[in-house]
């Protein structure tokens, strides 16, 4: 269901695409102004009669709003589906749930795949460079348009848990409680030289057309593969990796040349050709830069605890993997140190997987009783039944 600025609270309704006028603009941390601009976005549950149970989840880079429902290019299941759903941590029943595409994105959501007002025609890399602050701000006027003036939580993992910190910063008195899941408070020079190798892959590729292939009728398929096969190794550990393939062959016999040989080329060889059938290269581009740029603590003087002061009334929970090596535990322990200088309620649980930066992905049963005793907890101080 499409819904406009104007339409009634989303209490009855799945979700939509959300068009604000050119009287309602988002205005981006570059300068530039996005008018109009369009949300997508899905909800599950229904809003109570308090509008207290409303819970944002925000997704990581290459995912979109349909966390709990089949993806309509790919037939999968949401790609949250294990914690949301009857009987979940994210019950459906107690919770208004909402996820929404981010700013930039590919499904939905104004990006650089969509069109551009002054030209008639796609963005391309006329589209403005965009930041996690830019995301929530398009998050935050969505909340507001539903209806809803506080969150009872904000929750998302990796590049969600960014934002569940920009969240945390810019928007305090509209939240009741923030969950960060394998995330940190800035990218390191390491996060960043990925996604520059990711980045570099697509523009070599001949179809990227300076950003100009979807006018032109091509798609930098072959690019956007290498940076997601390149991505896709950060995600995993390496025990993981080698329990799952170690040097095992895809044949009998080495091909004595630059077939797939082994497991493992396949698989990310697989999961570069699958990606690029449901992502936009350009988007790619434009979100891994977000990601790059982000820096709570130097939008906050340098000082991690100052972004945080303002939401001494927010019940906290940060959660790390042992074997995360793209967001580190320590990285999770930063953000505590900072919630606690500030101030904060925080707790902090690092869970005891080897399944790497894609376990809140998984079956990981400790995080899905911490997921569930911190939202009991939470509920009963909010009223919630």
């Amino acid at each position: 269901m499409d819904t406009t600025a104007q339409a009634s609270p989303a209490s009855e309704t799945d979700g939509g695409t959300w068009r604000f006028p050119s009287s309602q603009p988002l205005r981006l941390d570059s300068g530039a102004v996005l008018q109009p601009l369009e949300v997508a976005y899905k909800t599950y549950g229904r809003l109570n009669t308090e509008k207290s149970n409303a819970v944002l989840v925000c997704h990581a880079l290459t995912l979109d709003q349909h966390l709990a429902s089949t993806h309509p290019t790919t037939g999968k299941p949401g790609w949250w589906s294990r914690v949301v759903g009857p009987g979940l941590p994210l019950d459906p029943d107690r919770y208004f749930i909402i996820c929404a595409n981010v700013v930039g994105g590919c499904m939905g959501t104004t990006g650089p795949g969509s069109t551009d007002p002054a030209t008639g025609e796609p963005y391309g890399l006329a589209f403005p460079v965009i930041t996690i602050a830019d995301m929530v701000r398009a998050q935050a006027m969505l909340v507001q348009a539903l209806g809803i003036d506080t969150l009872f939580a904000v929750i998302g993992g990796s590049m969600g848990g960014m934002q569940v910190l920009q969240w945390a910063a810019d928007y305090p008195g509209k939240l009741f409680s923030a969950v960060c899941i394998a995330a940190a408070a800035r990218h390191s020079a390491q996060n960043i030289a990925f996604h520059e190798v990711g980045r570099q892959a697509i523009m070599a590729d001949p179809d990227w057309r300076g950003g100009a292939y979807e006018k032109l009728g091509v798609r930098p398929e072959k690019g956007l593969a290498v940076a997601r096969m390149a991505a896709h190794i950060t995600y995993l550990s390496e025990t993981a990796l080698q329990r799952k393939f170690g040097r095992e062959l895809q044949r009998d016999s080495l091909s004595w040349g630059f077939d797939a040989d082994f497991q493992v080329e396949s698989y990310l060889r697989h999961q570069g050709t699958s990606f690029v059938d449901r992502f936009d290269a350009n988007s790619y581009l434009y979100i891994t830069r977000a990601l790059d740029y982000f820096d709570l603590a130097g939008e906050h003087g340098g000082v991690l605890a100052q972004a945080f002061v303002p939401a001494r009334s927010v019940r906290f929970c940060v959660l790390s993997f042992s074997s995360d090596w793209l967001y580190s535990t320590a990285e999770s322990r930063d953000i505590v140190r900072a919630l606690n200088a500030a101030g904060c309620r925080a707790s902090f649980v690092e869970i005891e997987t080897d399944k790497g930066h894609d376990a809140f992905f998984l079956d990981e049963p400790q995080l899905d009783a911490t997921l569930r005793g911190f939202f009991d907890a939470t509920a009963q101080a909010r009223g919630i039944a």
